[in-house]
């Protein structure tokens, strides 16, 4: 039912590449509008679960993928404070049929990037898109202060969809008393191939190797009144965020200590939107469902997004699709986030008599049944949205 269709998708990250893809794959003629210069993304890492991969390799990406970015080999919480072992979920021994990567996100943009113009999507880069009005047959989007109307239009364009106001009504996004800090550090080699989480009173730092080792990235949060502006790329003092760990065990500050370049961002949260689709429009990943990082499925649900749309649209074509599509992601959607939310908790346990507590039940867990911890997951990391 797409052959032939004209889509327009604003953005061209990681869940408007994947849409892309998924659309020319079944005969549609997208045109993806960038607002930058060009298609680049910062440097950062990203984990990529099984139900992110499954999608990876239904658009026929997944096997370059796999030969670019490491696999995971565990996940290990320990204690930021005194750098002891809480639990190591041994991913090698306990699910060796699935598939966790390490990504740089350049490189998966990349990947993405170039399987879309291979399928003939068309990217239009520097189109800063300001405006946006929804009728009943189309779109009409103001591009660099000129309107365009579009047959369909998809937003993939972030917490600050140009789209989303006007499906759900205007509202700004809320801080969520936390910052957010990522820098990549050279590995200085031997460094486990592992995400480790460092848990700390208000705080927790995420670190774990990219390309073939010689990177590690580190992604650190912290909880504050104050706030950073929303986006990544925010440039700040290493020294600040040296000194929100200076409490933590040697081995973290130790990464800190390289640290010579670093951006901060706002954590900053829409509710789900209740209205995902209006007419000839609809929205994907964050413009629909912003995530906190604390469950890594960002990237990963907007990949889920991505080929969900395009196989409603494909199934009940362009004036029912985008019903279903919401019908099929939202409650999925609403589920992940509010696990990434219990997660922030557990990490960032204040009172340390609830932190040797909410430590010490996941050390008893991880002897007794080291596998119980990560079964709470398999919701999420066994879900494969190209067969369901």
């Amino acid at each position: 039912m797409l052959i032939g269709q004209d889509i327009c998708i604003v953005g061209a990250g990681i869940g408007g590449l994947a849409a892309a893809c998924a659309l020319a794959m079944r005969g549609a003629r997208v045109t993806v509008l960038e607002q930058a210069d060009a298609v680049r993304e910062v440097g950062a890492g990203i984990q990529v679960s099984p139900n992110g991969l499954s999608v990876l390799d239904a658009l026929g990406v997944g096997d370059e993928v796999r030969a670019r970015c490491p696999r995971s080999k565990a996940v290990h919480l320990l204690d930021g404070l005194t750098g002891r072992s809480v639990i190591r979920m041994d991913l090698e021994r306990l699910r060796p049929d699935q598939d966790f990567r390490l990504v740089h996100r350049a490189d998966l943009i990349d990947i993405l990037l170039t399987r879309a113009t291979g399928l003939g999507v068309v990217v239009e880069t520097g189109q800063a898109v300001t405006a946006a009005t929804i009728g009943h047959d189309d779109v009409t989007l103001t591009v660099n202060g000129v309107d365009r109307d579009l047959p369909f239009v998809i937003g993939a364009d972030g917490l600050h969809s140009v789209l989303r106001p006007i499906l759900t009504g205007k509202r700004d996004p809320f801080f969520t008393g936390q910052v957010a800090w990522r820098a990549l550090v050279p590995a200085t080699g031997g460094e486990p191939m592992e995400a480790r989480v460092f848990m700390g009173p208000g705080r927790h730092m995420v670190t774990y190797p990219l390309r073939d080792g010689s990177l590690i990235n580190i992604v650190a949060v912290e909880e504050r009144d104050g706030w950073a502006d929303e986006g990544w790329h925010h440039p700040d003092d290493p020294d600040n965020l040296r000194r929100a760990f200076a409490m933590f065990a040697d081995a973290p500050r130790a990464l800190l200590a390289r640290a010579e370049t670093v951006n901060i961002w706002g954590l900053f949260r829409h509710p789900v939107a209740n209205q995902w689709h209006k007419g000839p429009a609809v929205i994907l990943g964050d413009a629909a469902h912003p995530t906190l990082p604390f469950m890594a499925q960002g990237a990963v649900m907007a990949l889920e997004d991505a080929w969900v749309l395009a196989d409603s649209l494909a199934v009940a074509g362009l004036d029912e699709g985008p019903a279903l599509y919401q019908a099929r992601r939202r409650h999925r959607a609403e589920n992940v986030i509010e696990a990434a939310n219990g997660n922030a908790r557990n990490y960032h346990y204040a009172n340390p008599v609830l932190r040797f507590l909410g430590h010490n039940a996941l050390r008893f867990a991880g002897n007794l049944s080291p596998d119980s911890v990560l079964k709470r997951y398999d919701w999420i990391y066994d879900y494969d949205v190209t067969t369901a």
